[in-house]
């Protein structure tokens, strides 16, 4: 059975790198951030595809546990560094830090240090199955593990930001496109932290863990194709470029000694939000914080400042808000009017949308709020 699985791996492997490398570049656009992101994942797929192949040809598993512990780490360990990288690539539009790209190396020669020194003390083979290289290879996990916590704790406060970016910027909640991104962060966290449980565990344990890891990269690269495929990557890419140009004003009026949150200038926005408002500017469907501040005819930085100064914080919340109070006036003021239509009046661009957020705000469906009202 471990056979079939190695076998398998292999070609899953060299079908998913081939995709990346072949495949996807028809429709990228020269898209240099993606690119680099998609070679790095091809990078460590590639690995993950030779670590099978010599598991299977070479037989490693049945030579001793220990031979095979080795091998896996020695490309488990730029395997995860590989793909790590490259969703940090995409988190950061490109913009990785030198020592972030050598978190991984340097755990997979501290790794190699410990192997090579326990076999140079035991005065045996490095693929030898004893003792010493068992405790080794123990440790050499315990890097492994330090590595991945260290690109877990990026990843995901990048990710925390590149949804604060989102909830800044577009009208509704859009997080939700980047869950596989948590998935995936989560699932090589925890693929790292088994290691040292099963590295020695056998049968039914060690395949069960086989068919996880192969799962979960597989769930991995497929969603990560989705997120470069559909139009998500463009949106987020605006949101930062959002939180880019809004750190710009703020240096801009730096430069011209103004104040950026006095009294008077959060009065003045608020009563020209509560003016937009009014007029029903926000049941419009699609609009950013850049059309409304324009709008207004406030800057940006400004307008988001205000924002966190109220209940709501973020932008989508408070556009969200005041389309749900739009949305129970006509549940009330139009009892015979569809879930579909009211969400149309309201800017929510579905009724499915709709009627989440509003269950979520008020604890009541749109039918039972109606319901509620009437008595």
């Amino acid at each position: 059975m471990v056979e079939d699985m190695q076998y398998t791996g292999v070609m899953l492997m060299a079908l998913m790198t081939m995709a990346l490398a072949f495949w996807m570049p028809k429709w990228l656009n020269d898209d240099r951030v993606v690119n680099r992101s998609r070679w790095l994942m091809a990078g460590g797929l590639a690995l993950l595809g030779m670590q099978f192949s010599l598991q299977y040809h070479y037989g490693f598993r049945a030579m001793g546990v220990t031979q095979a512990v080795i091998i896996n780490l020695l490309f488990f360990i730029p395997c995860s560094t590989l793909i790590s990288l490259s969703m940090l690539n995409l988190q950061r539009q490109g913009r990785i830090r030198w020592r972030e790209w050598f978190v991984g190396p340097v755990a997979l020669a501290a790794a190699a240090a410990i192997m090579l020194t326990a076999a140079g003390m035991n005065g045996q083979p490095l693929l030898s199955d004893t003792p010493e290289m068992r405790q080794a290879a123990l440790m050499a996990s315990v890097c492994y593990i330090t590595m991945q916590v260290c690109y877990t704790y990026l990843l995901l406060t990048e990710l925390h930001r590149m949804r604060a970016a989102l909830a800044n910027y577009f009208d509704r909640e859009r997080s939700n496109m980047l869950r596989w991104m948590q998935y995936s962060i989560m699932v090589l966290t925890v693929l790292a932290l088994l290691v040292p449980v099963l590295i020695y565990h056998t049968g039914l344990i060690l395949s069960a863990y086989g068919l996880l890891f192969v799962g979960s990269i597989f769930y991995m690269w497929l969603q990560f194709v989705g997120y470069i495929r559909t139009n998500a990557a463009m949106q987020m890419r605006e949101a930062e470029e959002n939180e880019e140009e809004v750190q710009q004003e703020v240096e801009d009026d730096a430069r011209e000694n103004k104040k950026a949150t006095s009294k008077d200038t959060t009065h003045r926005i608020a009563k020209a939000a509560d003016h937009w408002l009014a007029q029903g500017g926000h049941l419009r469907s699609g609009i950013t914080i850049k059309t409304v501040a324009q709008e207004i005819g406030v800057p940006r930085y400004q307008l988001t400042n205000w924002l966190k100064t109220t209940s709501h914080e973020q932008f989508s919340r408070w556009i969200t808000f005041h389309r749900i109070e739009a949305a129970k006036q006509l549940l009330k003021s139009h009892p015979d009017w569809s879930n579909e239509t009211i969400a149309q009046q309201c800017g929510f661009n579905t009724r499915n949308y709709f009627q989440t957020v509003f269950k979520k705000s008020t604890g009541l469906s749109p039918t039972e709020y109606q319901t509620s009202q009437s008595h």
